[in-house]
């Protein structure tokens, strides 16, 4: 089911109504920004290409700037206009997906770090597969979970938490591969280590990409969804059916 971007309500101050729509354009921006640092940093570990992944690292410095920027653009409508009701769960939501967009950047960053050390090893090393499907699979995540923001849209807000739950699953059946890899042949612990950081910075931007997810339901329901599992999400989710 999708909402339409009149969620927030239309003020006879047309300039609150451009300052919420600038707040969250840039939040979409920003969101835009983590999505090409993501997929970077996969590009750069499959491929060992340390260049990209240098150029990543050096992304997260205006990713940081962005949140700074975002933040400090809710706070004065916070402090000027004291938004009520859907303004304000809309101005809350921005500044909460924002915090995980940053986290989002953090990981990836991380990926690319692990990127060029694995690429300073030398020969690739078991995990590779796992780290371009689990990639590939949170990176769609994550453009859901903005896509399902921008258009207000609870069916791509739960499809995200469903797939969130598979990654897990995934990322658990990885980690005890490598693990065995690990115990079958002890000299490819260090890089098979840097295999295993670099899918839990992936797994982790999943969590991040559903924490936006939840933030879409709140927004657009007004209830507060962490913590309740995949079925009490279904359930909020239906209950608009």
């Amino acid at each position: 089911m999708k909402k339409d971007a009149t969620i927030h309500s239309h003020h006879i101050s047309q300039q609150f109504n451009a300052d919420l729509e600038e707040v969250k354009a840039n939040m979409l921006e920003m969101g835009g920004m983590v999505e090409k640092q993501l997929t970077d940093a996969i590009e750069a570990i499959i491929t060992a290409d340390s260049g990209l992944a240098q150029l990543v690292r050096e992304d997260d410095a205006a990713i940081n700037a962005m949140e700074i920027k975002i933040d400090e653009e809710c706070n004065r409508i916070l402090v000027r206009r004291q938004p009520a009701a859907s303004d304000l769960r809309l101005v809350l939501t921005i500044i909460k997906t924002v915090n995980d967009l940053e986290r989002i950047g953090d990981e990836s960053a991380k990926v690319a770090k692990l990127a060029i050390e694995l690429t300073e090893q030398g020969e690739s090393s078991k995990g590779y597969i796992e780290i371009r499907h689990i990639g590939e699979r949170v990176r769609k995540m994550v453009y859901t979970a903005l896509d399902a923001f921008a258009r207000y849209d609870l069916d791509a807000a739960l499809q995200v938490a469903r797939e969130d739950v598979s990654v897990d699953v995934e990322y658990s059946t990885a980690m005890r591969e490598m693990i065995t890899y690990m115990i079958e042949d002890p000299r490819s612990i260090t890089r098979v280590l840097n295999v295993i950081w670099a899918l839990r910075s992936l797994e982790r931007i999943g969590d991040h990409a559903k924490n936006i997810a939840e933030h879409v339901v709140y927004l657009v329901k007004g209830t507060d969804v962490r913590h309740i599992g995949l079925s009490g999400l279904e359930e909020q989710v239906k209950g608009d059916l």
